[in-house]
């Protein structure tokens, strides 16, 4: 497990911040498609009407190309030694030391920078500023 400090981990976001805020965007997408797919599903479910296999085709593809592209940001952000936490706020944790603890410090899209750690067990709610 790579560790960041808290400069490394600020530098990282110009490469990491445009990678989870496509994340948020694709989260977004891969939901619309969810429920599209469900919507379809109960139609067939009452009586069907008006549907075609290939509206029902469709809506499955395209959850399934929505949640691969999910897929592959979440592996480069992962590649990076970053954790992510939250698909839908772009919620990602750098693992750091602090006073000889691992620690983790947290950012979210729409954050200017790192400001914010917090124990492995804790979570988001626990964060504290740096």
């Amino acid at each position: 497990m790579r560790l960041f400090t808290p400069a490394e981990a600020n530098d990282l976001l110009v490469e990491v911040r445009p990678l989870a805020e496509r994340v948020v965007e694709r989260k977004r997408a891969l939901d619309a498609a969810e429920a599209e797919r469900s919507r379809l599903l109960r139609r067939i479910a009452g009586n069907g009407g008006d549907l075609t296999p290939s509206d029902v085709t469709e809506a499955v593809q395209r959850v399934e190309r929505e949640a691969a592209a999910l897929g592959v940001l979440v592996d480069e952000l992962q590649g990076r030694g970053v954790q992510v936490k939250d698909l839908d706020l772009g919620l990602l944790d750098f693992p750091s030391e602090r006073e000889g603890e691992v620690v983790l410090l947290c950012w979210r899209v729409g954050e200017e920078e790192i400001a914010y750690w917090h124990g492995l067990d804790e979570g988001y709610a626990g964060r504290k500023p740096l």
